[in-house]
């Protein structure tokens, strides 16, 4: 199975997990903020005191951004968005937020997303019940959730003593 010193050596599956939080953050609108002074922000006058809730989803699919904004595309992080991490210093990609206020638990995820992906693409082969295409639809709320289940297959394809 995967080992932890062999994560950072993956480059693709970092890519393909910056491009899933791209298009799907777990939160599409980070934590309210309020304004401490007046300030204009995109011609928009905003006064002291103003809450302001930053839309992350529009913000990570925006075509002057992202070319293809719509579409999963994790090549984008190995070429033209290489230098982009999630980590909060990027304002163009952060699912956890940025600065203060950010998501605490930033790293324990970012490393329990990169084991576990690693763990079941290497373990097992990933089929959809009827063959076709997933359906990524989402659900409105707080925090973004699949509209549907996910109905997959996982065919191990190591031998037996491996999953035992």
């Amino acid at each position: 199975m995967a080992l932890e010193s062999d994560l950072t050596k993956l480059e693709y599956l970092e890519a393909i997990i910056k491009e899933t939080l791209r298009l799907y953050p777990p939160s599409p609108l980070n934590l309210p903020h309020e304004s401490m002074e007046d300030c204009t922000i995109g011609g928009y006058h905003v006064p002291a005191g103003t809450r302001l809730l930053t839309n992350i989803s529009k913000l990570q699919q925006d075509s002057s951004l992202y070319s293809n904004p719509l579409e999963f595309i994790p090549e984008r992080f190995l070429m033209s968005h290489k230098d982009i991490d999630v980590k909060g210093k990027h304002f163009e990609l952060i699912p956890f937020g940025s600065g203060r206020r950010m998501c605490p638990g930033i790293s324990f995820g970012l490393q329990l997303m990169k084991m576990t992906l690693a763990t079941l693409l290497q373990g097992f082969e990933i089929v959809t019940l009827d063959g076709g295409p997933t359906n990524m639809d989402e659900q409105s709320g707080l925090t973004n959730i699949k509209a549907s289940p996910l109905k997959v297959t996982l065919k191990p394809c190591l031998s037996a003593q491996v999953y035992g």
